[in-house]
């Protein structure tokens, strides 16, 4: 069992919402935290997940300083990036697959924030989601070339105040809570999903169905197809991503229940992938929560 949790864990802010609505946050202002486990039933554990702050560097190549004495020079953090990937169980190398892909896109993405810049308005916006798109296509060239034979779902969002951008190959999950409703942003790229769209299966019949893991879309697969959402940011937000191995076990309502809560992104990552873990863990359970208080 892993997790990673940042250092700057929100109490609620005292600030009136109205006063701050269209502030930047701050580090002080953001909660976030992920873990993963391999579940009750399986050994290995074939998921991965990352969460990273975004920053201006100076890249320091020589000095009669020492590091100690020149301190931290990164800039005020710019954005955040979160990412859950499973790899497909039954196959091997899944954990190879999950990693690479994870590997590539967070490679590819810092090397093209350049292109990220809210002052060209929506064409700048469109240029940076094609960026996005090219990362997930890197991750799926790389995932060939490494693990050739299986695959991997990634999830990811990229938030930059005020916007966050989805992006998804597979049926690993994005749910936002805003104003206590939650909503599922992601779309499951499975057969069943398919299905339910073609009215050939209720969404209750899919949950059930035989069809429910079979992925007609993957990093790795027969078939790619990325998709984003680009959507807005609003203070107490909270997000979560998850792979599968908390949704077969957790419904909607429990986890909107759980987010409502308030808890802090670790309490509520740890309280939700023990819900999973007691229901029996069937698969790897990986899940990252973030809040904006």
């Amino acid at each position: 069992m892993t997790g990673t949790a940042n250092p700057h864990s929100a109490e609620s802010s005292a600030v009136n919402r109205s006063t701050v609505s269209t502030e930047r946050p701050h580090a002080q202002n953001i909660d976030l935290f992920g873990m993963t486990h391999s579940g009750i039933v399986r050994t290995e554990n074939e998921d991965q997940f990352l969460i990273a702050s975004l920053h201006k560097t100076l890249n320091v190549h020589s000095s009669s300083l020492s590091i100690a004495e020149l301190g931290d020079l990164r800039g005020g953090a710019q954005g955040y990036l979160c990412m859950v990937a499973d790899g497909v169980g039954g196959r091997p190398d899944g954990d190879v697959a999950s990693g690479t892909a994870v590997r590539s896109v967070a490679r590819y993405v810092a090397h093209c924030l350049h292109c990220y810049d809210l002052k060209e308005g929506e064409r700048g916006e469109a240029q940076f989601l094609q960026e996005l798109q090219k990362a997930m296509l890197d991750a799926d060239k790389h995932v060939r070339e490494d693990a050739a034979g299986t695959a991997t779902t990634l999830t990811m969002v990229m938030a930059m105040w005020p916007r966050a951008y989805l992006i998804h190959v597979g049926d690993s999950r994005c749910y936002r809570l805003r104003n206590g409703v939650l909503e599922l942003l992601s779309t499951d790229q499975t057969m069943a999903a398919a299905l339910v769209e073609a009215k050939a299966l209720t969404p209750l019949q899919a949950e059930k169905s035989q069809w429910r893991d079979v992925l007609m879309s993957a990093l790795g697969g027969s078939e790619t197809t990325p998709i984003t959402v680009p959507t807005n940011i609003e203070w107490n937000d909270a997000m979560l991503l998850c792979t599968d191995g908390l949704t077969k076990h957790v419904t909607d309502s429990e986890l909107q229940a759980a987010l409502q809560q308030r808890h802090s992104a670790e309490q509520t990552v740890r309280d939700l992938v023990q819900l999973a873990l007691d229901r029996g863990g069937s698969d790897n359970v990986t899940a990252i929560v973030g809040r904006l208080q």
